[in-house]
């Protein structure tokens, strides 16, 4: 007799594996630096949502759907679906706003409020600016490469030829 376990075993069931994203995207530095983003910006949100300087609360919950968006864009590879919208340009320009927003929200509120939440927020802000940073740098690099990638197919230069 054939044990029904041996069957199910060879295809895993559809569900919830089907929506999260492989493990080796998640192990992948790109991967890794969207999740810390997100993680952190929805962090930051519920601190300027606890404190006294809650008009900031903007900046973090746009940030956080932003960094969630792009995880698993790249995490289901729609970069490589849709060739003709920049990923690169794109999630360079996201993290080097938001690094900028981070450090002068982050600025504002530990120098301007009092409460405990706000100085939290304040002090993961600059640690959010710190990962933006790290990841706009090494998207900088990846950005570099796809423009001199995109400059060598481009029908200008077979003109020349």
């Amino acid at each position: 007799m054939e044990e029904p376990e041996a069957v199910g075993a060879a295809a895993p069931p559809p569900g919830l594996r089907s929506v999260l994203p492989s493990r080796e995207f998640l192990r992948s530095r790109k991967g890794q630096l969207l999740l810390a983003e997100s993680v952190l910006s929805f962090i930051i949100f519920i601190c300027f949502i606890a404190s006294l300087a809650a008009s900031f609360m903007m900046a973090p919950l746009l940030e956080f759907l932003l960094a969630l968006f792009l995880f698993f864009a790249y995490a289901f590879k729609l970069n490589e679906k849709f060739k003709g919208f920049y990923w690169p340009l794109t999630d360079f320009l996201r993290c080097v706003t938001a690094a900028i927003i981070y450090f002068a929200i982050s600025i504002a509120a530990v120098s301007k409020y009092n409460d405990g939440a706000s100085k939290a927020a304040g002090v993961f802000g600059f640690i959010a600016t710190i990962v933006y940073a790290i990841d706009f740098y090494i998207t900088f690099n990846d950005l570099v490469t796809f423009l001199k990638q995109g400059s060598s197919d481009s029908p200008e230069g077979h003109k020349s030829d």
